[in-house]
């Protein structure tokens, strides 16, 4: 069963220990907008899926992040998101990856779902009867000596 969220209200991501991020939620206007990114856009026919990837986590992070936690400069100074700050987080590879996996791929998830056949009331597997049998049962034989 689908579930709805009807609040559409941010949510906070945990992506590492002591770093979390305030993202709106991964709406279809969202990743249309992020689809037609510059930057996304940008990306040369003959660039790697990784290339794409990142092009498209980076732009999505820009639209997507409203605030986080436990980031900021050299000095610990704490710094607000930026286009250029969110996209030098991302360079960090544990931070991409926990973006993909906590908030990018809820949506991929939910694309695989929709793809998941269901059984059909027709068709030729409609009026098929179990074939298997469940195992009789045997007598045990008793011996008396």
């Amino acid at each position: 069963m689908l579930t709805l969220d009807l609040t559409n209200a941010p949510r906070w991501h945990d992506l590492a220990p002591g770093v979390r991020v305030q993202l709106r939620p991964l709406t279809t206007a969202l990743m249309v907008a992020t689809r037609s990114d510059p930057a996304v856009e940008a990306v040369p026919e003959d660039a790697s899926d990784e290339e794409r990837a990142v092009a498209f986590a980076k732009a999505l992070a820009r639209l997507a992040v409203l605030a986080w936690e436990g980031i900021g400069d050299a000095d610990g100074n704490p710094m607000d998101p930026s286009p250029d700050v969110i996209d030098a987080l991302l360079d960090i590879w544990p931070i991409f990856e926990a973006f993909q996996l906590t908030y990018v791929s809820k949506g991929l998830l939910l694309e695989q779902e929709k793809n998941v056949s269901t059984p059909l009331p027709n068709g030729p597997s409609a009026g098929a009867t179990a074939t298997a049998r469940p195992a009789r049962k045997t007598a045990k034989t008793v011996r008396r000596g």
